[in-house]
């Protein structure tokens, strides 16, 4: 997969991931579980160099 698509699929899958951690009570595993892959795409996308000022809405 050419890098500007897979760029643009974990942009989709942050963005998704932050809606859906948006739903999940914070203390809950499922919110947990789902903040280890925020954490893991956060770290992919800030090391491809994507600003995530503007994307990233759960800031933590």
């Amino acid at each position: 997969m050419p890098e500007k698509e897979m760029l643009q699929k974990n942009i989709e899958e942050f963005s998704r991931l932050q809606g859906y951690m948006s739903l999940a009570e914070k203390d809950s595993d499922v919110y947990k579980a789902m903040k280890e892959r925020y954490i893991d795409l956060k770290v992919i996308l800030t090391s491809s160099g994507i600003n995530l000022t503007e994307i990233d809405r759960i800031k933590e």
